[in-house]
């Protein structure tokens, strides 16, 4: 069998000595969650799976879409003995939900949360030459506050939620790293200052060890910065780009620089080395304006999902990942939102080289308790720490250019501070004081509770165009147009923020459901408002939306929904398995027009 996504799965961080560990799996559904008491975990298991597709999903063989409480995984590995000297990182790229890992008999790590990733080093249980068993569980409720983005918590799909995903979704890897190496670094971009500036944290501190970095285009070396390692936990050196070798990423010009990282002992030997990119691009705000290098870059972006029919979340190939990017700007947009999942670092990396701009954002979804009420939302603290762990591994990716940790909280307000005003300003504040350089959305839609957050927005599903551009338009009178529930309000005042509609659009079409005269909502079509009669309908209507925002001098942007139909969900530009569904040229001669907030 060819194995499947067979792709470095960490893009920005490479080092020549790893392996792929996708492909078949032994596995077993534990619909009880009663494995660990059966001896799952000491025997062999009964079926097989192709990992890193979820059993949900076709291509993982199994294709089972009922409720599973947990999964469990075997597989036995032989650590390359050319590692000698080296210790070999188990690495999972993400693995839905709490996991927990053994490996020859032994527990060494346990994770909670389906959307980032987590490591263990075996030099304890498992050296270069010998065999690791590993065994994985991955348990995955369907009840009680979690975050899970778009994945139903009923049997079937309805509205705008889709098939779960469980278990492992994205590649399980080993990698060979020395006994003291490099960890992941940070690099900011300072356009102001010319440079990069890297943060580089070690394993540890040995006597006269230094780290050396190195910058380069494609007319080679450019500069080179050097710092001792023994002193700080996480040394830092500074990049500096000479005038003429400047070169700014932007949606036009996404320009990457590469950069060295290398790992030297008192003895002067490279005893690490690790190869990354960066981009050289900056986000600032001005008043109502989100800049990106100083300029009015009008934000043209989608509401992606980041769905296959054939494998759910996980991207069914490297080539689908670049298409959906492609696709997106083919209809004119220059971006996306990253909607309710946290993407495969792979997406980021197209992202960078293509020019795509992202926001990236938490699948919260989940947290609800049942009512619509004053606390019907309660994000827990490990949606803090896993969304810490988002931002801490997609930092240096330049095509983001801005972090939304929450989605459509729904809480109206009142006199006493809840569960989901806590975890929101925790978030906040722990996504500012991971990164200084990008604005921070507190939540996207409905319950602004952080009164400093950097950006406000709205949700809006109006299908009139001339209602909508009305709702739209008091933004000039810093009274923009916010979500409410029965007139009463989910937000705290506005604070003169920059402000886009962050999603809108929906238009409902599906040519041969309407032609059958079908006009509302059912189990396999879903979606906003009043379904368009004809396809020159849906032209219409999606330019006057448009034309609205494109219109407003103060709006930096906006997010359609969506990419792609989802399932039952079907008011996508291209329909669920990317063929054609519109005229794509005609929706981009639609959103290219200049807009009123490109000064520049």
């Amino acid at each position: 069998m060819t194995q499947p996504r067979a792709e470095y799965p960490r893009p920005q961080f490479v080092r020549p000595d790893w392996l792929n560990l996708n492909g078949e799996w032994q596995f077993e559904i534990d619909r009880s969650d009663s494995g660990l008491e059966r001896g799952l975990r000491e025997r062999e298991l009964e079926r097989r799976i192709v990992v890193p597709f979820a059993p949900e999903t076709e291509l993982s063989g199994i294709e089972d879409v009922d409720f599973m409480e947990a999964v469990w995984y075997r597989t036995t590995v032989t650590i390359p003995a050319d590692w000698d000297g080296k210790d070999a990182v188990l690495h999972f790229q993400a693995v839905d939900h709490d996991a927990t890992v053994w490996v020859n008999g032994e527990e060494v790590v346990r994770h909670r949360g389906g959307f980032t990733p987590f490591s263990v080093n075996l030099r304890h249980v498992a050296k270069p030459g010998e065999q690791a068993t590993v065994v994985v569980r991955a348990r995955d409720t369907h009840r009680g506050p979690q975050a899970r983005g778009k994945q139903s918590q009923l049997y079937a799909n309805h509205s705008c939620l889709y098939t779960r995903t469980t278990g492992i979704w994205q590649t399980v890897w080993l990698e060979a790293v020395p006994t003291v190496h490099l960890k992941r670094p940070r690099i900011t971009p300072d356009v102001a200052g010319s440079s990069f500036h890297l943060e580089v944290p070690v394993s540890a501190n040995k006597p006269g060890y230094k780290i050396k970095a190195y910058l380069k285009d494609a007319d080679g070396e450019i500069t080179t910065a050097e710092v001792r390692a023994d002193l700080d936990l996480a040394p830092r050196l500074t990049l500096q780009v000479p005038a003429d070798r400047v070169r700014l990423w932007d949606t036009t010009d996404p320009h990457l620089y590469d950069v060295r990282l290398e790992l030297i002992d008192a003895e002067g030997n490279i005893t690490d080395a690790a190869d990354s990119y960066a981009g050289l691009r900056s986000v600032s705000i001005n008043g109502k304006a989100i800049l990106i290098n100083g300029k009015h870059v009008f934000q043209r972006l989608v509401l992606d999902q980041g769905y296959w029919p054939e494998s759910l979340m996980t991207a069914p190939s490297e080539e689908a990942i670049v298409k959906d990017i492609e696709l997106s700007l083919a209809a004119g947009f220059n971006g996306a939102r990253l909607h309710q999942k946290v993407f495969e670092e792979r997406f980021l990396y197209h992202a960078d080289r293509l020019g795509y701009l992202v926001w990236g954002e938490f699948g919260d979804w989940g947290s609800g308790v049942g009512d619509t009420g004053n606390d019907n939302q309660q994000p827990t603290a490990t949606y803090v720490g896993q969304w810490l762990e988002a931002v801490e591994r997609d930092y240096s990716h330049p095509s983001i250019v801005g972090w939304c940790p929450l989605n459509e909280t729904h809480q109206l307000l009142h006199d006493r501070i809840t569960q989901l005003d806590d975890v929101t300003r925790a978030m906040f504040l722990a996504t500012k004081a991971a990164d200084t350089s990008r604005p921070v959305l507190d939540a996207s839609g409905y319950s602004h509770r952080v009164p400093e957050t950097d950006v406000w927005d709205s949700h809006n599903y109006e299908q009139d165009p001339a209602e909508f551009a009305k709702q739209m338009a008091d933004l000039v009178n810093d009274k923009p147009y916010g979500n409410t529930r029965d007139d009463k309000p989910l937000s705290l005042a506005y604070d003169g923020q920059p402000y886009f509609c962050s999603e809108f659009g929906g238009i409902w079409w599906n040519a041969e459901k309407a032609a059958a005269g079908r006009s509302g909502n059912s189990a396999d079509s879903w979606g906003y408002g009043q379904r368009v009669a004809t396809e020159e309908d849906f032209y219409v209507r999606f330019a006057g939306l448009i034309d609205a925002l494109l219109d407003n001098e103060l709006m930096f942007g906006y997010c359609y929904t969506q990419l792609t139909d989802v399932f039952q969900e079907e008011n996508g530009i291209y329909n669920f398995d990317r063929s054609n569904k519109l005229d794509v040229p005609r929706i981009k001669a639609i959103q290219e027009r200049k807009a009123a907030y490109e000064k520049d």
